[in-house]
This record gives C-alpha cells, sequence and structure tokens, in this order.
C-alpha cells in the first residue's frame, strides 16, 4: 500500500467504477448540447471576493466550508465550492453578453471543493453537471432548463426523484417578506449563530436542517403570500409550462436552497431514497448576481445536478448502465514476429475507429487469454510464427467461442465490418 492516502472526504474515481460516472455526466449533458448550450471550463480556483459577494457571506458555503488561501503574492483565492459565479464572471470577463446573442446559454462540469463533514452522499470534492443561461428575463426560460434536468435524470432510467418548486420574490416583494419573517424569528429561541444570520438573511433560517429548529418555525410567515403581482403571475407561468411539458412538480414554500443570489424561480431535485443527502439536484433565477459581481443587470437562471448523487441514486432504484467495453478487439501475439505483426494491426484497427489493445509484457497464451477476458473484448486476435507463414491469423469471437482463420490483410475490414 503507498504511503499516501486520499484527502479525508475525497475520493478516487478508478475503472470500472469510472465508466459508470463518464455515462452520468454524458447523460446529465446531453439535452443541453442539443438545447443551443455551449461548453465553458472556468478555474479551481477563483478571488475569495467573488464566492463572497456572489454566493453570500451569511451561508455556509462561504462562512465555514470554503477553501481559501493566501498565495505567495498576497491574493486571497478559494477552491471554488460552486460554479455559478465562476461561469458568470467567465461571461462577463469574454462580454459574451454584448455579442446580440441573448441570453447566453452555457453548460459546464467539474469538480467542485466544501469543507463539510464527510458522510455518504457528502464530500469534501464532487462532481457536477451545470448549465447557466444569461441575460433574459423569460418564464419559459425557467421551464426549459427545469424540463431538460428532467429529461437527463429520466433518460438514465431513474423514476423515483421529485421535482420541488418555489418563488422567492424579487427586490420588490422580498424585503416586505424579509421583514415579516425577521420579526417572526426574533421570537424564536435560537442560538446565537442563528440570530446573526436572521439578521443577515433571514430566508437562509428557513433551510436550517435541524429538527429542533424546524419545529419552530411551523407558523413562520409564508413568502408566497407576499409575492407581488409581477412575481406571482410569473411563477404562475412556470407552473404552467411544466404542467403543459408532463413534468411534475410539487411546491415547497419553504424550498430557499443554499446560496444567497436566487430570486424568483427556485427547485430542486430530490431522491428519497438518498436518506437525508437526499437533493441530487437543483437551481433557481438569480436576477441580481452579475450586479453583486461588478456586472451590469443580467437576469438569468441556471442549475446545477450532482454526478455523486445521481450515480447513488440509480444504484438505490437498482439500475445498471449499459455501458460499451472499452475494449472491442484484443490482439494476443506468440513469438518475436508475430508481436511486430499483431501490433501493427492494433495501430491499424485503432486508425480505423475501433477500440482495440494488446497483450503487453510477452505474456504466454494462457495468461495472454486471461486478460483479454478481462478487457470485455468481444474479439480476440491470436497469431504464432506459423500463422503469419501462412498468411493468417486466428479470429476468436469471445461470445460464442467460435475461432477461424482469416487472411492477415483482410482482418481490420472483417472487424470492421463485424463490429459494425
Amino acid at each position: 500500500m503507498s504511503t499516501f492516502q486520499a484527502p479525508k472526504g475525497t475520493y478516487d474515481l478508478l475503472p470500472p467504477v469510472s465508466a459508470t460516472y463518464l455515462a452520468v455526466r454524458d447523460a446529465l449533458a446531453a439535452p443541453l448540447r442539443s438545447s443551443g448550450y455551449g461548453y465553458v471550463e472556468t478555474p479551481g480556483f477563483e478571488n475569495v471576493e467573488l464566492f463572497a459577494r456572489g454566493v453570500g457571506e451569511s451561508t455556509d458555503i462561504v462562512s465555514k466550508e470554503m477553501y481559501a488561501f493566501e498565495t505567495k503574492g498576497g491574493t486571497r483565492l478559494a477552491l471554488r465550492p460552486e460554479g455559478t459565479a465562476s461561469v458568470l464572471r467567465a461571461a462577463l470577463e469574454a462580454n459574451l453578453h454584448k455579442q446580440g446573442n441573448l441570453p447566453v446559454k452555457l453548460w459546464y462540469s467539474g469538480s467542485y471543493y466544501r469543507y463539510e463533514r464527510p458522510q455518504k452522499g457528502r464530500y469534501r470534492h464532487f462532481s457536477q453537471v451545470g448549465a447557466e443561461a444569461i441575460g433574459a428575463e423569460d418564464p419559459a426560460l425557467d421551464a426549459e432548463l427545469i424540463i431538460l434536468a428532467d429529461q437527463a435524470y429520466r433518460s438514465l432510467g431513474l423514476r423515483n426523484f421529485r421535482l420541488l418548486l418555489n418563488s422567492l420574490g424579487d427586490q420588490e416583494c422580498r424585503p416586505v417578506y424579509r421583514s415579516a419573517l425577521q420579526d417572526f424569528l426574533r421570537g424564536l429561541e435560537l442560538d446565537d449563530e442563528t440570530r446573526r444570520r436572521l439578521e443577515i438573511n433571514p430566508l437562509r433560517v428557513l433551510d436550517d436542517k435541524r429538527s429542533e429548529v424546524q419545529k419552530q418555525l411551523s407558523g413562520a410567515p409564508l413568502l408566497a403570500d407576499y409575492l407581488c403581482d409581477a412575481c406571482r403571475a410569473y411563477h404562475k407561468e412556470v407552473r404552467e409550462l411544466l404542467t403543459e411539458a408532463g413534468v411534475p412538480f410539487e411546491d415547497d414554500e419553504k424550498l430557499v436552497r443554499g446560496l444567497d443570489y436566487y430570486t424568483r424561480t427556485t427547485f430542486e431535485f430530490v431522491h428519497d431514497g438518498l436518506g437525508s443527502q437526499s437533493a441530487v439536484g437543483g437551481g433557481g433565477r438569480y436576477d441580481g448576481l452579475s450586479e453583486m459581481i461588478g456586472g451590469p443587470a443580467l437576469p438569468s437562471v441556471g442549475w446545477a445536478l450532482g454526478v455523486d448523487r445521481t450515480v447513488l441514486a440509480l444504484e438505490v432504484e437498482g439500475i445498471e448502465l449499459a455501458i460499451a467495453p472499452a475494449t472491442s478487439v484484443f490482439a494476443v501475439p506468440l513469438g518475436e514476429e508475430a508481436r511486430r505483426a499483431l501490433f501493427s494491426v492494433v495501430t491499424q484497427l485503432r486508425r480505423a475507429g475501433v477500440a482495440a489493445d494488446f497483450a503487453f509484457g510477452g505474456r504466454g497464451l494462457k495468461g495472454a487469454m486471461k486478460v483479454a477476458n478481462r478487457s470485455g473484448a468481444r474479439y480476440t486476435i491470436v497469431a504464432g510464427d506459423r500463422d503469419l507463414a501462412e498468411g493468417i491469423v486466428q479470429l476468436k469471437d469471445m461470445e460464442s467461442g467460435e475461432q477461424a482463420p482469416v487472411p492477415l490483410s483482410e482482418i481490420t475490414e472483417t472487424l470492421r465490418a463485424r463490429l459494425a
């Protein structure tokens, strides 16, 4: 065993499990690729202030969970705890919003980092696929993203998940609700930290998962009762568009999510089979975030779907993805002349788009065939000096066990035809 191990709360992705994660990432991203979203990639770390301003200093993410450090040059940086602020910063820096094609639709995939108490489904390093639609205020855009996320989950075969939906209002109606909620919360028995939070962002108290706090919140005023006419109409249209698209949802008037930048539409996908860490993805509208980080007014909406949580949800539902083997053809040479000849064949197959591998290390026939079998290859090519003298190789179908000679000069085309 190595002297070193992966840091606490992190994990290594290794074959064959890593193939499932790749398949999940591809499935989550597929609806975005066919809906006008372009790929964006941002640095793994950003200026601390980007997250302090954007995500919110009152959030647990910034106040407790962010990995922050100072560079040798004295700059304060942080490993990215979420994707939205980074993607919006990148879009603003590149002036994508000035190119006359709003909304700017972007998708991304990567690792994110939060210093949390490690448990199943909650890690300090985790993977997400995300999408952002920047620069348009339109209920149809909110509905589009929710529908695409629902489509992604269903394409994987998931069925036992629920969509929770809420509206957080806007700069007109939320301050009125904020004041009413603060008045209510000040009358509760709360610890000092929660009291400090209620003064900065009282909606965050609604997101407190502790049962003793949730019990006291049973009589809290509901934001739905304070929505202005514009927010009420906006939310009504989002709900109608989802209903027309056949996407079921549940209204959750206490859903606020864990970030300060959300306005109006807020949603979360949950899977009850995952226990306390039930959220598999979520997002919402963030109309004021661009201004918070120094940009122009750009109403936007987005989501992030957890790859790790989605894999766990597949396990809970007993779903095994159909993943093609990494190798279709495995070459087993017997002798030096055969080694050179079959290595050339493998190179030709790869150039022809066939996934092929080779028995490296001079193994004997028995050992090499074991490796070929473990590779998952459908076909194995075996050749010795006598075969080459006759200008043939032995082609074995690993499923049926049938083996037959094939001219060496025709092996690439034969395999391409069979695998097609």
